[in-house]
């Protein structure tokens, strides 16, 4: 994910271009970058965000997260690998993206999530999303474009959040567990958080109930401590080269009880 820094400088230009934002690049562990940019400040990652000076919460001590087991390994993809091949991947998930605001699809979508399928693997599906618009519009075009593909049991959803838009704290904040809310009311679902370290520290409060997918690239995979209000992370994505790689604390199984009921 996170590949792009100034997402939110040009947001209004790619809704234009109907053209989606690639993931924004993570930074150099314990970095903050600071200033008057439209860029907010970040450890271990550089997030695009509003203009606006926001003080960043960061943990007193911030220790690994403690191993339960092995970390299963998988992967998250768009249309930036629009034919990755999933029938030669170690995958034990993948994650893959929907949608992005309130009209734009992942064109690699479909096809993805069929290769999945074939794979038997945990699958899931994120929407990247954008402050600046509502966040039930946003909410109600993912679970079209979703729910236009058979679902299984297990599948995961996932809301992505990087950007302010240029929202303050409160309002990314209120906005999050709107669509957290909608999704989860609508499909009995609870779906996954997704932000790097930072960002989930600084707009990430109340949002625990929502199991967390963090980006920390600075981090040993596996090795580090929830932001926010979170007490454990679900997801660890450690790295972007060659893809978006992530490791999970828990199991293929007990990651698809996130996921879809059983019919």
């Amino acid at each position: 994910m996170l590949k792009h820094q100034l997402a939110a400088v040009v947001h209004s230009l790619k809704n234009r271009l109907d053209f989606p934002s690639k993931r924004l690049a993570l930074a150099l562990g314990g970095v903050i970058l600071a200033g008057t940019t439209a860029v907010t400040g970040v450890v271990g990652t550089a997030l695009a965000s509003s203009s606006e000076q926001t003080p960043v919460r960061h943990s007193p001590v911030e220790e690994a997260q403690p191993e339960s087991g092995p970390l299963a390994f998988g992967l998250d993809v768009s249309n930036h690998e629009p034919l990755y091949d999933w029938a030669a991947s170690s995958a034990q998930f993948g994650i893959i993206k929907a949608t992005e605001g309130t009209t734009f699809r992942d064109r690699s979508f479909a096809r993805h999530w069929q290769e999945l399928d074939k794979k038997q693997i945990v699958r899931g599906a994120y929407h990247y999303g954008h402050p600046s618009n509502d966040p039930i519009a946003e909410a109600e075009h993912f679970l079209s474009v979703v729910n236009s593909q058979p679902a299984k049991h297990g599948d995961l959803l996932v809301l992505d959040l990087e950007t302010t838009d240029g929202q303050s704290v409160a309002e990314v904040n209120a906005w999050a567990k709107a669509w957290l809310s909608h999704v989860k009311a609508k499909t009995g679902v609870t779906p996954m958080f997704y932000s790097g370290w930072n960002f989930a520290n600084t707009y990430g409060k109340g949002l625990a109930e929502y199991p967390l997918w963090v980006a920390h690239y600075s981090k040993p995979k596996g090795q580090l401590a929830p932001p926010a209000d979170w007490k454990s992370w679900t997801i660890h994505q450690y790295t972007d080269v060659p893809v978006d790689e992530n490791v999970s604390a828990l199991t293929p199984d007990e990651l698809r009880d996130l996921g879809r009921p059983a019919a």
